[in-house]
């Protein structure tokens, strides 16, 4: 009886193998480039260090995006949305804490702290909605999305970078404590606003955030996901809610213990090179939103453009509600004196930003060429970013 060639089984397994790969090598790149992100720390090769890190870190990233998105198919929107930016919010706070953390050392951290921030609302609005948008409008002549929920969010971002105005003048006065008190003020005030707006987005305006689904395009393609939802394999999507949630903040927890080994040495780099604080701020940034960022490519491939709109506008609102609050506070706490004086630079760019994202998004419909233009004011704020001072 003649029996199956060895290639046979060998070529099975090959694929078998490469499927697992697909599937889980964000996890395995995280742990392996994670085991020598520390043994390059500890045998004092800090450029290696931070390089390891910062790919380990963008790898259990990538895990916490793909959990996140498993439960957010589980819930409806606005909660989906909530989601998938809390999540990738959640990475941000801890590599910005872990910076703050150096300020005791190297007091100059803060301004990178400052300007990780504002970097994370600029990629947010620009990269992430921009390279969205633009992917999206190269397979669909326009996508549509819920008009109110671009207008209620440039509204409410408009309101929080004026606040973030107020410390900044008060630079100008020879009071330190005055600014220090006028930060914790106003990170009060964003705190108890995102509280309204929680109540708003949840309870009594929530269709605003919800597709319209006027497409008829939109349609069949979200009932054809839900259909492929039924063939997953994928280890997470067997998991429950509850498992899955608790999974999702281990990795977080493993990124923020990365996240301490990639500010420590970071800053030393940073300090040596002569690296801008903008600069440092945007790296920053550019981790922190990675994950995200596939996550809304692939619903602008999909033609879910409201996702896109919610996940990036959705991030940034919560970037400055907050993040600026939970960083002052853990500051505080930590004996830091951080204060919101942020520089002309940084203020003026994201109100820019904002009003961009207004003009863009403020008619329902979105098309390649708004794509291009978030991309293009990005790449002009990441050139002055690099070499402002």
């Amino acid at each position: 009886m003649d029996s199956q060639p060895p290639s046979v089984y060998t070529d099975s397994t090959l694929h078998r193998y490469l499927h697992m790969l697909s599937e889980y090598g964000d996890i395995v790149f995280g742990v392996i480039f994670g085991i020598l992100a520390f043994y390059s720390h500890h045998t004092n090769h800090p450029y290696f260090s931070v390089l390891f890190a910062a790919v380990a870190i963008g790898s259990f990233s990538i895990t916490v995006a793909e959990i996140a998105e498993i439960l957010a198919d589980r819930l409806e929107e606005p909660y989906a949305s909530f989601v998938l930016t809390f999540s990738a919010v959640a990475v941000e706070i801890i590599l910005l804490f872990m910076i703050v953390r150096e300020a005791v050392t190297a007091p100059e951290a803060l301004d990178t702290v400052k300007g990780g921030i504002i970097s994370a609302v600029i990629v947010d609005m620009n990269v992430l909605l921009g390279l969205a948008v633009f992917i999206g409008g190269l397979s669909y002549k326009e996508q549509e999305h819920n008009e109110d929920t671009s207008s209620t969010y440039t509204t409410i971002l408009l309101v929080a970078s004026s606040a973030l105005l107020v410390p900044s003048i008060l630079t100008y006065t020879e009071d330190t404590h005055t600014l220090f008190e006028a930060s914790y003020m106003i990170a009060v005030m964003l705190m108890l606003f995102y509280i309204a707006i929680f109540i708003f987005q949840t309870k009594t305006h929530a269709h605003f955030f919800k597709a319209t689904a006027k497409s008829r395009l939109f349609r069949m393609k979200k009932k054809q996901h839900e259909e492929d939802d039924e063939d997953e394999d994928y280890l997470f999507d067997k998991m429950g809610s509850v498992t899955n949630f608790i999974i999702m903040f281990v990795f977080i927890l493993i990124i923020g213990i990365l996240a301490e080994l990639f500010a420590s040495d970071g800053i030393n780099i940073a300090k040596e090179q002569g690296i801008s604080t903008g600069l440092a701020g945007l790296i920053i940034a550019i981790i922190a939103v990675a994950p995200e960022l596939l996550t809304a490519v692939k619903a602008a491939k999909d033609d879910e453009i409201q996702r896109v709109v919610n996940i990036a506008m959705g991030a940034s609102t919560v970037s400055i509600m907050l993040t600026v609050p939970i960083l002052m506070g853990l500051a505080y706490i930590n004996g830091i004196r951080l204060t919101l004086d942020f520089n002309a630079f940084q203020v003026g760019a994201l109100i820019l930003t904002i009003i961009l994202a207004w003009k863009t998004t403020d008619d329902g419909e979105t098309n390649y060429f708004e794509g291009i233009s978030h991309l293009m004011f990005f790449v002009g704020y990441a050139i002055i970013a690099t070499l402002y001072h």
